[in-house]
């Protein structure tokens, strides 16, 4: 079996992306040894400038970055891959980039696979979502994104081979975010404000980045959506009924956070529940009522969903066979480093679908 390069173009050099690069580099050894593969970063980027190297980073990558990198447009990231001849193209999207989505037809049709952290290509409107898909099959691509919705233990994958394999699908549901996990595990299961929870979650730094996005349901939302159009169903985000747990009453005139009523409110919420309940804020896709819903609900305590703990995510997935049992999916809290292997084992798959058409042309 003969080495396969591939070239890694990496879209964002954030907490991830570097991981990514780190790991990747440091386990060279072994990706060769072990899959015979040959995987090289021969350009690297944030938001705003890339740094250019035909025989791909090494060691040194963050010092050459910082002084060698340059503004750039995705079309000179296109042509620098056509000057150099470069073949198995990945580009990795581990931005949140709503910019970088729209080049993706662009990269797709200049011979580009994709790998994404990002969210947003799989819930753009459904006639573009659809382009997209259409795009990869036009030009022979692949495009795989397990650790949009979770780092990377195979959500998707189980979905995809259940319903491809004719299964009846009939429920997904869970708690998606890590975040909201945190929020009101800790609040079910201790004496404490709800506001207070609040204050701790984003000391610890958990919703630094997407406060806002968890705060109002869209993270939750953008996932159910994904899950839902993995088994052919063509839902648009505004579709989806959101129900945040922060309402109008809960905020000054001024959008503040008024502690006072927020923590009155799930108080009561709190106490007026039924006797081992506790409260857990979920994304639910009833897919034989076509009804997709984010909201809080009231889980009974030895549910899996009312078991969780710390920031753990769960998806359960019912299905005709299973009747009312559910395949339930738990992860732990998702790292840096557990995400950028989620992103190598996309990555590998697309190595071993490229291998694999190259053995065919033989």
């Amino acid at each position: 079996m003969s080495k396969l390069k591939i070239n890694i173009i990496l879209f964002g050099i954030g907490n991830i992306g570097s991981t990514l690069i780190n790991q990747i580099v440091e386990s060279q050894e072994f990706f060769l040894e072990s899959k015979n593969v040959d995987f090289h970063f021969p350009i690297i980027t944030n938001s705003t400038v890339a740094f250019f190297e035909k025989e791909g980073v090494g060691y040194a990558w963050e010092t050459n970055f910082r002084q060698l990198a340059v503004p750039f447009k995705v079309e000179d990231i296109v042509e620098f891959a056509q000057e150099n001849e470069f073949e198995n193209l990945i580009a990795v999207d581990a931005t949140a980039s709503d910019e970088l989505v729209k080049h993706y037809n662009t990269l797709i049709k200049n011979g580009f696979n994709i790998v994404a952290v990002n969210k947003k290509a799989n819930t753009l409107p459904i006639d573009l979502y659809k382009e997209l898909r259409s795009d990869l099959k036009k030009y022979g691509k692949e495009f795989l994104y397990e650790t949009s919705v979770e780092t990377g233990i195979p959500v998707l994958q189980t979905l995809r081979d259940l319903y491809y394999s004719g299964e009846k699908i009939t429920k997904i549901r869970g708690v998606f975010s890590d975040h909201l996990s945190y929020v009101f595990n800790r609040f079910s299961s201790e004496e404490v404000s709800f506001s207070s929870v609040l204050k701790d979650a984003s000391l610890l730094g958990l919703m630094k980045s997407n406060f806002k996005e968890d705060l109002s349901g869209n993270d939750t939302a953008r996932k159910l959506l994904i899950l839902a159009r993995e088994i052919g169903k063509d839902f648009e985000l505004s579709d989806i009924k959101i129900k945040p747990f922060i309402t109008e009453e809960h905020l000054e005139k001024n959008g503040v956070l008024n502690k006072d009523a927020l923590d009155k409110s799930f108080k009561i919420t709190k106490i007026t529940q039924a006797e081992n309940h506790v409260l857990r804020y979920v994304g639910e896709f009833d897919v034989e009522k076509g009804i997709l819903e984010v909201k809080l609900i009231s889980e009974p305590v030895d549910s899996p969903i009312g078991q969780l703990k710390g920031s753990d995510a769960i998806f359960e997935i019912f299905t005709k066979s299973y009747a009312d049992i559910p395949i339930v999916i738990q992860s732990a809290p998702p790292c840096k480093q557990a995400i950028s292997r989620g992103i190598i084992t996309d990555i590998l798959k697309i190595a071993e679908r490229i291998r694999s058409k190259e053995a065919v042309w033989l």
